[in-house]
């Protein structure tokens, strides 16, 4: 599996430019009124949840969650049938970006994150490019059961020139 691998890649050398060249909390405006790099810490877990939180082994309790979660997703990727691409590349994506996300925790007891999505005084989470892969992912995966459900439903199947339980009736 070579996406999880580039996503890692992309991921560590997008933090690694940031930690070289923003200090913590410094920001570089990209588009004005929408979109800055902004250097931050979350030491929480996905949107920040925890991150304000402080209890003894919160690092290492993440960790585990992130663990099994990667073995349960790794486990049910390799029992996912090869007629659904779309949910292995979205299962692909959320394995390497969970991948990138759990070296920062275990390297730092943080993750990085720079990506700074704003209108006028509402922003939206800090994120980075293992976040991004992750989101992209399961967007991939939901779609595909989506089309999946609609497929077993006869949705988006070709039409019949036959009247609805006409086709193959006997004459």
């Amino acid at each position: 599996m070579w996406l999880p691998g580039i996503i890692v890649l992309a991921d560590q050398a997008t933090k690694m430019l940031v930690r070289a060249t923003l200090a913590l909390h410094a920001s570089i405006t990209i588009v004005p009124g929408f979109l800055d790099l902004t250097h931050v810490r979350n030491t929480g877990a996905a949107f920040g949840i925890l991150n304000e939180a402080d209890f003894p082994f919160k690092t290492p309790l993440l960790i585990g969650v992130a663990v099994v979660a990667l073995v349960s997703i790794a486990v049910y990727a390799t029992r996912l049938p090869a007629h659904q691409p779309l949910a292995r590349v979205g299962l692909a994506l959320i394995l390497g970006g969970a991948v990138g996300n759990l070296i920062d925790r275990a390297r730092t007891g943080y993750v990085l994150d720079f990506v700074d999505v704003y209108w006028r005084n509402h922003h939206f989470w800090a994120f980075n490019v293992a976040d991004a892969a992750i989101t992209i992912g399961v967007t991939a995966i939901v779609l595909d059961l989506l089309l999946a459900r609609g497929a077993a439903r006869g949705e988006g199947a070709p039409a019949s020139d036959a009247p609805r339980g006409v086709q193959g009736s006997p004459r």
